[in-house]
């Protein structure tokens, strides 16, 4: 309660003063920008393809025509392009993927995409050959000794194949020393993968299940057997293992029984901090592929306001462009990865909110709205932009991001992905409040949303960071509705061709969920409030380190 009536008071003057006079968000032209994004002329924006250029250029084009300021790299004449070169590592599977198992001289074969994923390996190699690897169960693959937990204790993991869960080992009970089922960074895949990396793992198979996991096989497959891209590093062995895979459920309790081990029996065991590593007997992994590898420029793209005061002063409006270009055909055989709400939608409200901010006067503070590329690989863009900020991220005020805002019409509640335990997430309450509205915390924090979206990069360098979602407690239909919505477009478009803009679509709740977050910037942009991380969060020491660049 100390936490919203804090927020409360800080920005309560300012929001009565413009909540009136707020500029309204036209739907027709979110949908507008939708269409085009998402049409299949930009072929998924895959970045590194033509799909980027056509995106990349609409963006700058909208800015421009919105009149904000170009806000990229510093040219040699000193003024800013409208973009930020970020080099990227792009990676791809050159031909057939042989994956198989063997067992007392019995080989069989995993099928790449409907037994097993396998990504192309992000070690600068061109092919991984791998023979008759020992294969162990490092129940969730977790090493935090914050928490007194090892899952690697006495094992040496060098040339081995690790089997590891995903999500928690909280995940299943809902308590313990996780944080129940909140998800923590130690049950995403790509800590999974840096860790494996770290300890000198051959590889690692993570197992699919669709609750801990929080999407279908669907989804994995495609983000999986795509083209990869990672940030560009000088020894990427030391981040990723020659083989980074998931493994169908089923798949894995079959080579449990042939090992003669009972895999539900060893993943209750694996919850225990007593836990140790089990090889999977007599049992052993084998892989072949070749892999295409080089260097890109992708594009991140920065429109500004400038402020009139405190110019050096930053509010981030932040969303990706890029989806997952072309890939494996549906049962439709369509195989353009269109990314309408994923994140098309996002690049629609950065524009439709430059263009409320620009029919305002300019704000005291600077406006960043920016446009990042290859979430989908890993957030790299915003990563790279975090790394190599375009404005100083000690004095960047904080980052509200935006990723597939819902289509089924206006909600009486709204959320973000996670508790990020952060000032800008109780304005958020506040003001949803003043609109009588209500905020819902993350209905799925086991699902680890925090940690999936562009605004993270921002929040492990300390900036305060909310990712936007919108609520499900639909005005027509309530949250019956709003979850069945929600549960359809995850099952059935995300992550796949079928993620279409459609005429049908209601998007009067994207602009009334901009709307809120157009105030807060708004708010943020005319005063001297600088949120803050709270007790208890991770990022908190990160930002107090340069608080003397506040003033």
């Amino acid at each position: 309660m100390k936490r919203l009536l804090l927020a409360t008071a800080l920005i309560a003057a300012p929001m009565l003063a413009q909540a009136a006079d707020a500029p309204k968000i036209d739907p027709a032209k979110l949908s507008a920008h939708i269409k085009i994004l998402s049409s299949d002329e930009y072929e998924g924006r895959g970045p590194g393809t033509e799909g980027e250029k056509k995106a990349v250029g609409y963006i700058v084009e909208q800015m421009k025509a919105i009149g904000l300021t170009p806000a990229g790299d510093v040219q040699k004449d000193g003024k800013r392009a409208w973009t930020q070169n970020v080099p990227l590592a792009k990676f791809q599977l050159d031909g057939p993927v042989a994956a198989s198992v063997a067992k007392d001289g019995k080989t069989t074969p995993l099928a790449q995409g409907d037994q097993i994923a396998i990504r192309a390996s992000m070690t600068n190699v061109d092919a991984v050959s791998l023979k008759n690897a020992p294969i162990v169960f490092a129940g969730y693959g977790v090493k935090a000794p914050e928490r007194n937990w090892d899952d690697f204790k006495g094992l040496d993991v060098k040339g081995k194949i690790l089997v590891v869960l995903i999500n928690d080992p909280d995940f299943e009970t809902g308590s313990g020393d996780f944080g129940g089922k909140a998800m923590t960074y130690y049950g995403r895949w790509t800590y999974k993968y840096e860790e494996a990396a770290r300890l000198g793992a051959a590889g690692v198979l993570i197992v699919h299940e669709t609750a801990p996991a929080s999407y279908g096989w669907a989804t994995v497959k495609n983000s999986n057997t795509n083209v990869m891209f990672d940030i560009v590093r000088k020894e990427p062995a030391k981040s990723h293992p020659a083989i980074e895979a998931w493994i169908q459920r089923d798949t894995a309790v079959d080579l449990f029984k042939q090992a003669g081990l009972d895999f539900d029996a060893l993943k209750k065991q694996a919850q225990s901090r007593d836990f140790k590593a089990v090889e999977l007997p007599g049992l052993t992994f084998s892989a072949d592929f070749k892999v295409k590898h080089e260097v890109i420029t992708s594009k991140n793209v920065a429109g500004r306001i400038v402020g009139t005061k405190f110019p050096n002063e930053t509010i981030i409006y932040s969303g990706h462009w890029d989806h997952l270009g072309v890939g494996a055909p549906d049962a439709k055989g369509d195989k353009i990865y269109n990314g309408a709400i994923d994140n098309a939608d996002g690049i629609a409200a950065l524009l439709e909110l430059g263009r409320a901010f620009k029919s305002k006067p300019a704000p005291q503070r600077s406006i960043l709205f920016l446009a990042v590329t290859a979430e989908e690989k890993g957030l790299l863009g915003s990563e790279y932009y975090s790394a190599n900020p375009l404005f100083p991220i000690a004095t960047t005020v904080g980052d509200i991001n935006i990723d597939a805002l819902s289509a089924a019409g206006p909600a009486k509640d709204i959320g973000t992905s996670g508790d990020g335990k952060v000032d800008l997430q109780d304005m958020l309450v506040a003001k949803a409040k003043l609109h009588g509205r209500y905020f819902t915390p993350d209905p799925s924090p086991q699902a680890g949303h925090f940690y999936r979206s562009d605004h993270f990069p921002f929040a492990k360098r300390g900036v305060p960071a909310i990712s936007i979602g919108s609520g499900n407690d639909l005005i027509k239909g309530g949250k019956d509705a709003g979850e069945k919505a929600e549960a359809d477009y995850t099952e059935n478009r995300y992550h796949q061709p079928a993620d279409e803009w459609s005429a049908s679509w209601d998007l009067s709740g994207q602009a009334m969920d901009l709307g809120l977050v157009y105030e807060i910037g708004a708010d943020l942009a005319n005063s001297r409030v600088w949120p803050q991380w709270q007790a208890g969060s991770e990022f908190k020491a990160l930002r107090d380190k340069t608080a003397a660049q506040r003033k």
